[in-house]
């Protein structure tokens, strides 16, 4: 993030990530100073009760980085990075054009589409599935109650072809749930 904003990590104090939707690993990191590194250990459940990360995911993350940052003697990570960013915006844009409510940002490939009535979760994922199209819903108690949301995660390994497949089931999933929010209060 600090790359892509054009910060300083030096002006950071406290930097923490996942492994898991970047890199196809588990758990995340911490990186911080000496002192706030040692209470985490100390204080923290996670340090205490959870296991470390098992050889095979940690050599999948470090191959992960060297592939993104050009280290295996390839452009794919570039290549890569660029289809998910394309991907990301295209699918952004035109969800937003259908009238729905995305948060988040352009380049993000995580996208909360907004369905705020907490009744509407389990028929959207219900109509989703039966579409075949794969997507978390979020609900009570993870969000307040009625920021219920569902969350698409695009990939580079998308196709457009994928994508407007998927933009048109969600097209009449917007009509039949009446989650158009942007046009109309009432969806």
């Amino acid at each position: 993030c600090c790359e892509y904003t054009g910060v300083d990590p030096s002006n950071v104090d406290v930097m923490m990530g996942t492994f898991t939707k970047s890199f196809g690993g588990m758990g995340g990191y911490v990186a911080a100073d000496r002192g706030v590194i040692e209470s985490l250990r100390r204080d923290c459940a996670g340090s205490a009760y959870h296991g470390s990360l098992s050889p095979v995911v940690c050599q999948q993350i470090i191959s992960s980085f060297k592939v993104i940052m050009g280290e295996d003697g390839t452009s794919i990570g570039r290549r890569k990075l660029t289809a998910l960013r394309d991907n990301s915006n295209y699918f952004r844009m035109r969800l937003s054009d259908m009238g729905l409510h995305v948060l988040g940002n352009y380049d993000s490939p995580i996208m909360p589409v907004m369905l705020y009535n907490p009744t509407k979760i389990a028929a959207f994922s219900r109509e989703c599935l039966k579409r075949g199209l794969a997507v978390v819903v979020v609900g009570f108690p993870a969000v307040p109650i009625l920021m219920s949301r569902a969350r698409f995660c695009i990939s580079a390994g998308h196709t457009r072809r994928d994508l407007d497949g998927a933009l048109a089931e969600l097209e009449e999933i917007a009509d039949l749930l009446r989650l158009r929010y942007s046009r109309s209060t009432f969806g």
